[in-house]
């Protein structure tokens, strides 16, 4: 079984299909009145828009409630083929959502048709001098209500049993771009999350998380759209878990946090982070070449002091070759791993990084005879935060931008 069929077993595609009323018609030249020797420019040249048949606020409800679906969907899932790849797992909690919205657009497009005629009669009464030509391009109460409506379409993907190679190499390749179009996704969430509730904060409360904590559980969702999203969710769980239960989230912990948020805002930064942290842990084999044994031989000359050392006696010492080296050390580990090109990152950049990278840099002692010393916090599982109940409701300093 092929890469892509392993993803696509574990996804399926979600489409949300909502067609919204726009209340508006092509403005003719016998709508505008024009002064004596005035003239229109050709149609080749420039067109003359749309007018307005009613107040668009009363249509903001609908167009609402399909950006609160699509948010939905992106919440666990990414987009592909107009659609969102959302994982099976996820996929009954996703639709019970979209249930709920598909009854708040059927009540609103209810209450919208029942008082669609007097909502144009306001408009026509708000502009009086106009009333004419938005009385010539009203629509009917019937086409309005077919221009008004809100489904989904839940449908499985596979890769088809026959079909001309170049075909199954163009359906690859969109399946293996899907990993791509997650990162990028992230990185306007974690943007997002940097500009309206980190940047210029002393402090901030835990509501500042939930965007980090949702992109969290959005790259552990999808982590098998690529190896090197788990590292990356690894970070993020051992940020989370330094949390407080209650107060407020300042100091070099909040440094943190907005090292962690820039760091995602950049999705090849994030792609290489992952992928230097995995390089990291990869274990390291040991074979005969690494250890040699030297021989030596120490002879003793008896003496009258000494009569026990009548013979000459051969010791056998290991010695480990280059010592000095052999020891591990991380200290290059992430060189060159957050560079995009040779010139040097900005100060804010290179921060963010290093506030990072001190936290994955093992302590280490040098010296003659050194031995590696072991942390007991870093064998510790890190521990997940997520919204629960001991969650503070703070609902008069919102720093989230949802």
């Amino acid at each position: 079984m092929t890469q892509t069929q392993l993803i696509l077993d574990q996804v399926v595609l979600i489409k949300v299909d909502a067609t919204i009323y726009g209340a508006r018609k092509k403005l003719n030249k016998e709508d505008l009145v024009l002064a004596d020797g005035s003239k229109l420019p050709p149609e080749d040249l420039a067109s003359l828009g749309s007018k307005r048949l009613l107040d668009p606020d009363r249509l903001s409800v609908f167009n609402r409630l399909k950006k609160e679906a699509e948010r939905i969907c992106l919440r666990v899932g990414t987009r592909f083929l107009g659609g969102f790849v959302v994982p099976v797992v996820a996929a009954a909690q996703v639709t019970t959502e979209l249930d709920r919205i598909a009854g708040d657009f059927a009540q609103a497009r209810t209450e919208f048709l029942d008082g669609y005629d007097a909502a144009v009669q306001d408009w026509m009464i708000k502009h009086p001098e106009f009333a004419g030509i938005i009385e010539k391009a009203i629509d009917s109460v019937a086409l309005v209500a077919t221009r008004l409506t809100f489904d989904y379409l839940v449908v499985s993907v596979a890769l088809p049993d026959q079909l001309p190679k170049q075909e199954v190499e163009r359906l690859e390749s969109k399946i293996g771009s899907l990993s791509e179009q997650m990162f990028h996704e992230i990185a306007a969430d974690a943007n997002l999350l940097v500009e309206h509730s980190l940047l210029g904060k002393e402090q901030v409360t835990r509501n500042a998380l939930r965007p980090i904590k949702r992109i969290r559980d959005k790259l552990d969702g999808l982590s098998f759209l690529d190896h090197r999203v788990a590292p990356v969710v690894a970070t993020i769980d051992d940020l989370l878990g330094k949390i407080p239960n209650r107060g407020s989230i300042e100091g070099s912990l909040l440094q943190e946090i907005l090292a962690t948020a820039m760091l995602l805002a950049d999705p090849d930064k994030t792609r290489r982070h992952g992928e230097g942290l995995l390089a990291g842990q990869a274990p390291v084999v040991e074979t005969d070449a690494d250890v040699e044994i030297d021989v030596v031989e120490t002879v003793d000359q008896a003496s009258s002091e000494s009569s026990e050392l009548t013979a000459s006696s051969t010791l056998v010492i290991p010695v480990l070759a280059d010592a000095a080296t052999d020891e591990t050390d991380f200290t290059d580990l992430f060189d060159g791993i957050f560079d995009d090109e040779p010139e040097a990152e900005s100060v804010t950049d290179d921060w963010a990084l290093d506030v990072l990278l001190d936290k994955c840099q093992p302590d280490r002692e040098t010296g003659h005879d050194a031995e590696q010393a072991s942390d007991s916090e870093n064998s510790a599982e890190p521990a997940t935060v997520t919204a629960g109940d001991d969650e503070e409701a703070d609902d008069s300093d919102q720093d989230y931008w949802f």
